[in-house]
Parts: structure tokens; C-alpha cells; sequence
């Protein structure tokens, strides 16, 4: 077949040239740092089968996770308490220890119990009580005095005024309620 020739045989006329497409190169705005690195980024199949994956553990680890630093945290806590008891422990039987040894034992009884050896004077000293005044100001009687108070009827007013009286709390401490 001949150039320009048609199937048939006929001839075709070749269109004058065709229009010279150039490529003028344009310039594009800069783009900030972050535009860029969003640019380059290329997806894949491969990528977002990674990104579900890592997706997929965090879900199913973050429970395990979570109990994990709970159990820790308690196991950290029990530790601190065995030892607060181990010491507690350390000190008493040092407490027990003291305690077979007869001196220690002789001036336990002296300081508590007031005992003194056979031959020996303990003395105890009591302060001098003629000084001491009662809560109202009058000196402290040194003989001794028998009230004279029905106590059942005091009892049964007391509770009576108590469950049946309007007055404060603070009041009814002061007497002033009654």
C-alpha cells in the first residue's frame, strides 16, 4: 500500500502540519515543609495493611497492657507493705530479746509496777493537793462528801430532756437547754 492511500485505493490528503504543541514550564507556588512531605507520600496496599495491623495490636494489647501496669503497681505496693511489716517484725523481736535479759526485766517492774527489792524504801511522791481548785474556782475539801441525788429521776429527766427538747447541740452541752 501506498503512502496516504486508503484501503480502497484512494487517495487522501495529508492535513496541512499539525499544530507544534510546546511545553511551557510553569512554577507552581512554594509550598510550606509539611505540603511537601504530604506531596511525597505514596500509598500503597503494603502501607495501609501495616497501618491496620499496628492499629489492630494497640487494640487488642492496650487491655493487656493497662492490667499489666495495674498489677505492677499493686505488686510495688504489697512490696512496700512486707517490708514496713518485715521491719515491724525486726523490732519486735528485738522488744522480745530485751526482755530475757533480768536487769531489764528488774527495771520494768521498778518503773511500771512501783516494786522495789526486799530491803530497800520506795517512795512515791504526790503533789500537794491543798492547791488544787475545781472547775469553778472553790478549793478541793479534804474530807469526804456524799451527794444526796435521787439518781432514777435523774437519769429518767436527762433522757426526757434530751429526746424531747428543740434546743442545739450546743446547748444541751451547756445546760443552758433545759
Amino acid at each position: 500500500m501506498a503512502r496516504g492511500s486508503g484501503s480502497d485505493g484512494t487517495k487522501r490528503v495529508k492535513p496541512a502540519q499539525e499544530p507544534v504543541r510546546v511545553r511551557i514550564p510553569v512554577s507552581l507556588p512554594a509550598d510550606s515543609a509539611p505540603e511537601r512531605w504530604l506531596a511525597n507520600i505514596r500509598v500503597s496496599g503494603f502501607t495501609i495493611m501495616i497501618m491496620v495491623l499496628v492499629v489492630f495490636g494497640v487494640v487488642v494489647l492496650a487491655p493487656s497492657l493497662k492490667l499489666l501496669i495495674e498489677q505492677r503497681s499493686q505488686i510495688a505496693a504489697l512490696q512496700n507493705s512486707v517490708n514496713k511489716q518485715k521491719d515491724q517484725v525486726t523490732t519486735l523481736r528485738t522488744q522480745v530479746a530485751r526482755w530475757d535479759d533480768p536487769a531489764y526485766i528488774e527495771a520494768q517492774a521498778r518503773n511500771r509496777l512501783l516494786f522495789a527489792a526486799p530491803g530497800e524504801y520506795s517512795y512515791l511522791v504526790i503533789p500537794d493537793k491543798s492547791t488544787t481548785t475545781t472547775s469553778d474556782g472553790a478549793p478541793i475539801s479534804k474530807h469526804l462528801q456524799t451527794t444526796r441525788v435521787d439518781w432514777v429521776k435523774s437519769l429518767t429527766s436527762s433522757l426526757f430532756s434530751a429526746g424531747l427538747s428543740t434546743a442545739t447541740a450546743g446547748k444541751l452541752e451547756s445546760g443552758a437547754g433545759q
